[in-house]
């Protein structure tokens, strides 16, 4: 199943990004780039980059210009997130193109690749809610809360699974069909952001 086959390279990106765990790694992917597994591990790195850059930012003690550069990264990251989803909804697009869509066949409220995007956020809840459901200095309290949060989002991990695969079988037979709407960022380009414009 490709949610099985998705989840596993988003666990071995955040395997492999803890190993440092330093937002300012050199990242390297192992894939070739004509292989949708290069945009799935591509797709975690920057998820799991950004997931620590929230972190940081949200330091009480961090210093207002650092702060300012680090919202700039993660404007950056969303715009590369949100590019990495168009790709790989363009590998889908591609690879059922030849399928014939039954006249009665309807569209999904998401594209595949958005549904993806929601399967490897949900891989660093998991990884993180394991983290602190083991952690030997914590309060066993602790401990217990975040074990009940864990399997509230093991579950959710099975169920979008599972909704990810049926979407796809859909699309494979023509019960369903894709469209792709581009995201139309606004905030990062100077002719739409009227700030940016301003200061052109």
């Amino acid at each position: 199943m490709f949610s099985e086959f998705a989840f596993k390279i988003f666990n071995d990106s955040i395997e492999k990004y803890h190993v440092k765990d330093d937002v300012y790694q050199s990242f390297e992917n192992p894939y070739s780039k004509e292989e949708i597994e290069h945009l799935l591990y591509r797709k975690n790195w920057i998820d799991t980059v950004q997931w620590h850059y929230e972190d940081i930012i949200r330091n009480p003690d961090i210093d207002p210009t650092d702060a300012l550069v680090l919202k700039r990264k993660i404007d950056a990251s969303n715009q590369d997130r949100t590019d990495l989803v168009e790709f790989i909804d363009s590998y889908f697009l591609k690879k059922y193109q030849s399928v014939e869509v039954k006249p009665n066949a309807t569209i999904n409220t998401e594209s595949p690749a958005w549904a993806i995007d929601r399967l490897s956020i949900l891989a660093l809840k998991i990884y993180h809610m394991k983290v602190e459901a083991t952690r030997s200095d914590a309060a066993l309290a602790h401990r217990e809360k975040c074990q009940a949060k864990l399997e509230v989002l093991l579950e959710q991990k099975s169920d979008l699974s599972q909704a990810i695969d049926q979407l796809l079988a859909d699309i494979e037979s023509g019960i369903k069909y894709m469209k792709v709407y581009k995201q139309m960022k606004m905030y990062n380009d100077e002719e739409l952001n009227p700030i940016l414009r301003g200061n052109k």
